[in-house]
């Protein structure tokens, strides 16, 4: 079944004995919170079962109020929903839950101890509540049509995304609910994972722009998870559901979040929950952080305690922190007291603007932070208004840089280790000279980069295609996904200096690349093409490719001029094969 309200939409199917899930499918959506570019929609999905009793699974984003109501009562009387299970509070899949309490005051909400302190902020009204942590069932009894008995058993899941986060594994049909972790913003009438190469890249993104910064704590749910009867199903809140090659999924959470999570040394970035942006802003530093290759620990200043505050504080390398209320309640002020107590002299430090609305200076809080002569590990992260995609991209960028300073040593050992005579072969490789440029959004939300490039090889004729070689901690790359588009100017060899100086200058984060350049804006889609170039060529993402140190991005040309057709391409030469 479905219902269609111009570009959202909504799908009801039976997924299972007794289960049936009600998707919101949001087809036009093209950011979440800003810093999530989307390419291909999103969806939300809850979930009904019934036993003997009927649990409702989460709800949806509160746009979807005028047709999700109406769609759930076809399914059942909103009086007769007994139990309420919230994986996790944010609005996207609670955004519901007050219609749902006016319509029925009994239903029980089932979630984790946070969840249930967040809602009470959220619907500002009593309810009925039930707080459950990994062990804890909850048994809806065994539905009188079909004999099956839906009994459930809950996993927590703290930081993924959220501190709130709970799995819900039904025994009856082998289906494990997990909200945000596993999912994907992908939009389509698929109920199921049936074409994996469709959505892969989309799966990836998303991991590593939420899961990813939290990969200790992927492995600590996936250990968890491998206590489970046989999973057959994994319900996720954004997507299609995970069926047909769950094990292959499972298996990349796995790898992905145990190459992030190698050795000892580690960023703690916090945040407060719940407050202002600290917990967006907070996951782009972490980000960023990632990409460099270091490893990172998101930490909840009010629902980490003070034991586990202080061992997360004291063994970090860095300590990045959100600017707290100028008044914080007394917990608060306790967490900020073992917080700072547990810093000590060699860490780096860093602060960003939660923008709560009340906040204690930044650099006043900058100055607590280096009280015992702490490194800063960047300049006081500013926002002056709400923060907007440039905001975001400064973030990340100043994450990026964090991150390359403690793997500073691990990437000079690394370039050291290359066999003398095979460092100087590969450094015989030869390639052009060129300025890759992308740039998304408009107006507050844009954001572009720049970087040079000299691995580019065209890869197809029909399509023209070619291929680039993009390290992972390059600003520009996560403006380059599948779907993306760019543009490679190609430099001339008779004035490529100026150009080649100012682009591999080092820039602070958030710093317009294009300042004091001569780019010509809306020639091509994608990015500024450059004044000086010899020529450039319009491309599209078409696939990416994970290397051990870079993606490769295979591209389809789309468009393309040449100013001059007698001038040469600049060619880089080296002598070694250890660096560009």
């Amino acid at each position: 079944m479905a219902v269609a309200t111009g570009r959202l939409s909504l799908q009801c199917e039976a997924i299972a004995a007794d289960t049936t899930t009600i998707r919101s499918l949001d087809w036009d959506r093209s950011r979440f919170d800003i810093e999530f570019g989307l390419r291909n929609g999103t969806t939300y999905n809850a979930f009904l079962v019934r036993g003997e009793r009927t649990a409702l699974i989460d709800s949806s984003h509160a746009k979807f109020r005028e047709t999700w109501l109406p769609l759930l009562r076809e399914q059942i009387d909103p009086k007769a929903i007994d139990v309420m299970i919230v994986s996790h509070t944010e609005p996207d899949h609670s955004g519901l839950i007050g219609d749902l309490l006016e319509l029925n005051p009994e239903i029980e909400i089932v979630a984790s101890k946070v969840a249930i302190q967040f809602l009470e902020n959220q619907v500002h009204r009593p309810f009925r509540s039930r707080a459950v942590k990994s062990g804890d069932c909850l048994d809806l009894g065994i539905n009188p049509d079909t004999g099956t008995e839906h009994r459930f058993e809950f996993l927590s899941a703290p930081n993924l995304h959220w501190p709130d986060t709970i799995f819900s594994f039904d025994h009856g049909t082998g289906i494990l609910y997990t909200c945000d972790a596993f999912g994907l913003h992908y939009c389509s009438d698929e109920l199921f994972d049936v074409d994996p190469g469709a959505i892969a890249p989309d799966f990836r993104f998303y991991y590593d722009c939420l899961m990813g910064p939290n990969a200790r704590s992927v492995l600590q749910a996936l250990k968890r998870m491998d206590g489970l009867p046989a999973i057959n199903t994994v319900a996720v809140g954004h997507g299609p559901l995970l069926r047909h090659h769950l094990d292959h999924w499972i298996e990349d959470y796995r790898e992905w979040s145990g190459q992030r999570s190698k050795g000892e040394t580690y960023a703690a970035v916090c945040y407060l929950s719940q407050y202002g942006f600290c917990d967006r802003l907070s996951q782009a530093i972490a980000r960023g952080i990632g990409k460099a290759e270091a490893q990172v620990q998101l930490v909840d200043l009010r629902a980490t305690d003070a034991q586990e505050l202080s061992a997360l504080i004291g063994e970090a390398q860095a300590v990045v922190v959100p600017t707290w209320p100028a008044e914080p309640d007394s917990e608060l002020q306790a967490s900020i007291g073992t917080l700072l107590a547990a810093l000590h002299s060699k860490q780096w430090v860093g602060v960003y603007d939660a923008f709560g609305g009340n906040d204690a200076p930044i650099d006043a809080v900058a100055s607590q932070l280096r009280a015992q002569e702490q490194k800063e590990a960047f300049a006081p992260l500013r926002i002056r208004a709400l923060p907007n995609g440039q905001d975001y991209q400064r973030c990340e960028e100043a994450g990026t840089d964090l991150g390359q300073l403690l793997t500073r040593d691990k990437t000079i050992a690394a370039m050291k280790s290359l066999d003398g005579d095979l460092d100087k072969a590969l450094g015989r490789l030869s390639g052009g000279l060129y300025v890759v440029t992308a740039s998304q959004g408009e107006g507050e939300s844009l954001r572009r980069s720049a970087m040079v490039a000299s691995w580019v090889s065209q890869a197809s004729f029909t399509p023209p295609g070619l291929t680039i070689a993009v390290a992972r901690d390059r600003a520009i790359e996560a403006l380059m996904q599948v779907g993306d588009r760019f543009v490679l100017n190609v430099l001339r060899e008779s004035n490529h200096q100026p150009l080649l100086r100012h682009f591999l200058k080092r820039f602070p984060p958030g710093a317009d690349r294009f300042a004091g350049v001569n780019v010509l804006e809306g020639v091509a889609d994608g990015g500024p093409v450059l004044g000086d170039a010899l020529a450039y060529l319009g491309c599209r993402v078409e696939q990416r490719m994970e290397g051990p140190d870079h993606w490769i991005i295979y591209a389809v040309v789309e468009q393309g001029n040449v100013a001059d057709a007698d001038a040469r391409t600049a060619v880089h030469h080296r002598k070694v094969g250890n660096h560009y």
